[in-house]
């Protein structure tokens, strides 16, 4: 019987694979450099160097920034936009907002369809969904022939006011399949029902753009994984938090898009709930970024809009995760102003930080840190060697010299730098949406994380901090923890104290349908499924709304406003309770529940870590002081010591800084507790 589940998170730098025993309840973890003209190579490399068997895979998941990186990149096939007659410009017109408010020369990047590339036919539906113009068919053939001549097979077709009426969006569908049989089509109705055009039409442009590079490459490594003795469905992690099989992806690749950032924030999620937390924040630092999110209350917070490029909404839902420039890589410079600053300019895997040796000559936090002593001479198990001269010689040349600093005062600027940068971000995430982050827990992980974690959370009066056993593949084994999921929507305006609940339960039971017949083309069976509705309401007169919860039966509706009150006190710090309520939309959350590892603890005895594997002088505040380094792998549950200590394992380093004391937990987390020792 299979006993073996995969988790793989493939990265900037290195591809991260998770492997879970069931029989053991055991993991083990490897890492593989990452091989950015296939992903799917590093994928298979991690597998050859897990020494996994596939045909004792009972699941294989997946993280994967291929849909990301394109979108970045722009490396698109030939594409097409086909709209209503006067509306090709939608795109470009926007939402008339700009990302630098106060600079008039800075604009927003292309729309991912050029103009040349966008076709308008006559037709034309009502808000209500009338149709006011039928589709001229004439034209519409016509159209779909000059796309064949081009050879363009990726086409979006957004028509407005189609949320209320797909039917034309649908036969224009129809006739582009006919005459181009091998077009792959997306239609902004049903990829989403949303009455604001632009966003809609950026979501299925989107949507249609990445269809084939997204499809060829997960088919392509179903099929791989297949041919190696794999039986099961590749299971992709998605930016909502759930998975998806390949037949959905074909249908919906745009939901890959920020695939990976969200694997950590789920990990943070489990081990949050495993340490007792319903409250943490999570810092998941790697080589070029970190990204942050929030637990409050038990549950991750989701975004509703969100964009890999400002000016281009993907409106699905999103795990919210904030992602600054911070990382290991991430550049120390000095300003125009003369003021130091560190990231968002990232020396990357290459040419990498200077005492990687490899060609790059300016400082970064990895030189720091290595300056400092909080890092050893070599990384990842003795694969990536670390030069210190080189490092000393790039932070006095770039920031001591200049700024008239001693090496170690300049040294510990950088990272005062980036620790302030990160802490700033965890406020947006926190203070501004109403949680004071001293009644959290820090969770830090990445292969950067532990080793700034402590000074973060002391900058922010965070208590605890965790870090996890395997902090530089924490986001790889969220891919295990995920199940399938599905998101639906449909727009229903009006005012809720007017409006029809019959009418509202049957278009639940609508959704619920679709949703079901989703999950059981993925294999799900009827036991497994999960069904979740939520409604978004506003107050009346606004343009945004405010998801909530919605019950089922007598009384949901009302319930649903008492919510939407409180939540947008929570949000907003504001609330109107006798101002007129809206519904806005409708959804559906379909879940279909996989099996997850069974994570075993074990039983802490109370002890001292033993010798270390070594001494060496860190730099804390202005002086050095001798400090132990132990090996991870050595430390039981129920270690206990006092800072300072630093904690060397294959994929990271731990720092626990003076007058912090800490310990192993029972699932192998260090718990570094930030009150003075006494």
């Amino acid at each position: 019987m299979s006993s073996v589940r995969v988790a793989v998170d493939v990265g900037g730098t290195f591809t991260d694979v998770c492997i879970f025993e069931d029989d053991t309840q055991q993991m083990r973890v490897t890492k593989v450099p990452s091989t950015p003209h296939d992903p799917m190579v590093a994928v298979m490399n991690g597998v050859e160097r897990g020494e996994i068997d596939l045909g004792d895979v009972s699941l294989f998941s997946h993280g994967t920034t291929v849909a990301t990186n394109a979108l970045i990149t722009r490396n698109f096939p030939a594409a097409a936009l086909v709209t209503t007659r006067g509306f090709r410009d939608v795109l470009e017109i926007r939402d008339g907002t700009k990302d630098d408010l106060w600079d008039a020369y800075k604009d927003v990047s292309a729309p991912y369809i050029r103009r040349r590339d966008r076709f308008e036919v006559t037709e034309r539906v009502d808000y209500l969904g009338k149709t006011v113009t039928p589709l001229d068919e004439a034209e519409a053939r016509e159209l779909a022939e000059l796309l064949k001549r081009r050879g363009v097979k990726t086409i979006a077709v957004c028509f407005l006011n189609s949320y209320a009426n797909p039917d034309h969006e649908t036969r224009m569908r129809e006739i582009l399949e006919e005459m181009i049989p091998d077009a792959t089509v997306s239609t902004s109705a049903e990829i989403l029902p949303e009455i604001f055009e632009y966003p809609r039409f950026n979501t299925a442009v989107a949507n249609a753009v990445l269809a084939p590079l997204v499809s060829g490459y997960v088919n392509r490594l179903a099929a791989q994984l297949k041919q190696g003795g794999y039986r099961g469905d590749l299971l992709l992690l998605h930016s909502g938090g759930g998975s998806m099989t390949p037949r959905l992806v074909e249908k919906f690749p745009v939901r890959l898009a920020a695939s990976g950032i969200a694997a950590g924030a789920i990990s943070a999620k489990h081990i949050a709930q495993q340490c007792g937390y319903d409250n943490a924040v999570s810092l998941d630092m790697g080589g070029t970024s970190t990204d942050i999110s929030l637990v409050a209350d038990g549950e991750l917070r989701v975004a509703q809009e969100w964009q890999v490029e400002y000016g281009h909404p993907i409106i699905f839902p999103s795990i919210e995760v904030l992602t600054i420039g911070a990382g290991g890589g991430s550049l120390a410079h000095i300003d125009i102003a003369g003021s130091l600053r560190n990231g968002p300019q990232s020396a990357g895997a290459d040419p990498g930080p200077a005492c990687y040796g490899t060609g790059g000559d300016q400082p970064t936090n990895t030189d720091a840190n290595l300056v400092l002593g909080r890092l050893g001479t070599s990384l990842a198990g003795g694969m990536k060697q670390l030069d210190r001269r080189l490092a000393e010689e790039a932070i006095r040349r770039v920031i001591a010299e200049p700024l008239g600093m001693g090496l170690e005062e300049a040294a510990q600027a950088i990272v005062s730098v980036a620790n302030a940068n990160m802490a700033d971000a965890v406020r947006l995430v926190s203070i501004r949406r109403g949680y004071d982050p001293r009644d959290f827990a820090l969770l830090a992980f990445g292969g950067a994380g532990a080793l700034h974690g402590a000074d973060v959370a002391r900058e922010l009066g965070i208590p605890t901090v965790v870090v996890p056993p395997s902090p530089g593949v924490t986001s790889a084994m969220g891919c295990l923890l995920v199940d399938i999921q599905h998101d639906l929507a449909q727009m229903r305006t009006g005012l809720a104290s007017a409006a029809d609940e019959e009418g509202i339960e049957e278009a639940f039971v609508a959704l619920e349908t679709e949703a079901s017949a989703r999950l059981r083309h993925e294999g799900v069976s009827d036991e497994d499924a999960v069904l979740q509705r939520k409604i978004s309401m506003r107050y009346s007169g606004q343009w945004r709304s405010l998801q909530v919860p919605m019950g089922r039966g007598r009384g949901a509706l009302q319930q649903a406003v008492r919510t939407f009150h409180e939540q947008y006190e929570r949000e907003f710090n504001f609330r109107q309770d006798d101002a007129p309520v809206e519904v806005y939309q409708l959804h559906l959350t379909a879940i279909g529940k996989t099996p997850k590892p069974s994570f075993r603890p074990a039983q802490p005895v109370p002890q001292g870590p033993g010798d270390p594997v070594e001494r060496r002088a860190a730099y804390f505040g202005h002086e050095w002081i001798d400090t132990p380094v132990y090996e991870r792998v050595a430390l039981a549950a129920g270690t206990r010591f006092e800072g300072p200590v630093i904690i060397t394992q294959l994929d990271s380093t731990t720092v626990v800084p003076p007058g912090a004391r800490a310990e192993i937990d029972e699932w192998f987390n260090i718990r570094i507790h930030l009150e003075e020792v006494n």
